[in-house]
């Protein structure tokens, strides 16, 4: 029946797409608002049980996986080697002063939370959203420097914001079973293994995709396929090895351009089309649950999630971006585009699978749902007039301006 919900709701969505994209209702809120009122109407499907809980984290896990690749690739080693500007101050100031500040803000609002506890809730919201105000990153009202800036910034810190989790969840499972050797085999199998299984098999799969496309064996329509299957063999192999999957498929979208430099055009289109469908079936199934836990969400949760959105984001972009030269609706504009959305859902689930390692704390939990749904629905119906308000303030500047760059 819930299967059938969703499937009725994306043909519905996909009649009237066009005319949805002119009104300023993103997919992620009306996919989220369907949701919670399918609870209301069958609160019967929002117990999903041991069976469907494995489900929504499966869909999650594969959503992520695929974007993670896909973000990869569409970066790429060239990006990572000569990154610079803005994305460098966003990725490495910017990101480590987040998390700094969600930890100490969490351990003030939320007491109860240990600090490994706090920085696990700080590590799960540090990656942004681009998809959740899409047209901030692929319209023209807005800069080129602004929109790629906050577009290379969500594509890589949602693969950067992992190994933080992991290190916090590890350091709380050994503060509760106070055993460092815990700690340095979760942290090795997690991170270690995760990047060499990365390498291996983007490294294995481009090689073999470069020497089957040099030597004409492969149908051009194959490719695409092929592609796409290396990351879901990360998601396969990861868990028997006890290897972060997600490492793992980010590692693999940068090693396979090494031997197959189409990985990127090929991953990109595939997630586009079915990564989308994915990632919609999951903003769903947050609706059902964010329905059916909402009365266990209290004022301190949503005073956090009204922090993490403002606070927490804007002041570490605020200080990163410091001799940038930027006007200050410029830093005000690139703070407040920073959606929290896919990554943190999935990142939230990966914590709660952590149960034979760490008890998870449900306040966590709670403070992650009202956060992704304060800023679903409050990125997403600010976007369109912002960028166009950013627009006309920009056309205000000077030619020189560095917001006026190409």
């Amino acid at each position: 029946m819930l299967f059938t919900a969703f499937l009725v709701l994306l043909l519905l969505h996909a009649l009237v797409s066009k005319l949805v994209d002119r009104g300023i209702l993103t997919a992620p809120i009306l996919f989220t608002a369907a949701g919670m009122v399918t609870y209301l109407f069958r609160p019967d499907l929002g117990e999903l049980g041991a069976h469907g809980k494995d489900v929504f984290l499966h869909v999650a896990e594969l959503g992520l996986v695929l974007l993670l690749f896909s973000d990869a690739n569409r970066m790429g080693l060239g990006t990572l080697k000569h990154v610079r500007g803005l994305v460098t101050r966003l990725l490495s100031t910017g990101m480590l002063l987040t998390i700094a500040l969600g930890t100490l803000l969490a351990t003030l609002i939320l007491p109860e939370l240990s600090i490994w506890e706090a920085g696990i809730l700080a590590a799960i919201l540090a990656p942004t959203d681009a998809g959740l105000g899409q047209v901030i990153v692929t319209s023209p009202l807005v800069p080129a420097p602004v929109r790629q800036a906050l577009n290379v910034e969500a594509g890589l810190n949602d693969g950067l914001s992992v190994p933080f989790l992991l290190f916090f969840i590890a350091m709380a499972g050994a503060a509760e079973a106070s055993s460092d050797a815990r700690l340095l085999g979760f942290m090795w199998e997690q991170l270690g293994y995760g990047v060499l299984l990365g390498i291996a098999v983007g490294g294995v799969g481009g090689a073999l995709l470069g020497v089957a496309l040099k030597r004409e064996w492969m149908n051009p329509s194959w490719q695409p396929l092929a592609v796409v299957t290396l990351p879901l063999l990360c998601l396969l192999m990861a868990e028997p090895i006890g290897a972060s999957m997600f490492i793992a498929a980010f590692v693999a979208g940068l090693a396979v351009q090494v031997g197959y430099q189409d990985a990127s055009k090929h991953s990109v289109a595939f997630s586009e089309d079915w990564g989308q469908l994915f990632n919609l079936a999951v903003f769903f199934l947050f609706g059902i649950i964010t329905a059916r836990q909402w009365q266990e969400i209290t004022a301190m949760h949503l005073l956090y999630a009204a922090l993490s959105l403002t606070v927490v984001r804007m002041v570490p972009v605020a200080i990163a971006l410091v001799g940038a030269k930027l006007q200050r609706s410029t830093v005000l504009f690139m703070g407040w585009f920073g959606p929290r959305g896919l990554a943190s859902i999935v990142l939230a689930m990966v914590y709660l699978e952590q149960k034979h390692y760490l008890e998870p704390n449900p306040i966590v939990v709670h403070t992650v749902i009202a956060t992704v749904l304060l800023s679903i629905f409050a990125h997403g119906l600010s976007a369109g007039p912002g960028a166009k308000r950013y627009n006309a303030f920009v056309a205000s500047l000077p030619v020189h301006a560095p917001e006026r760059g190409s």
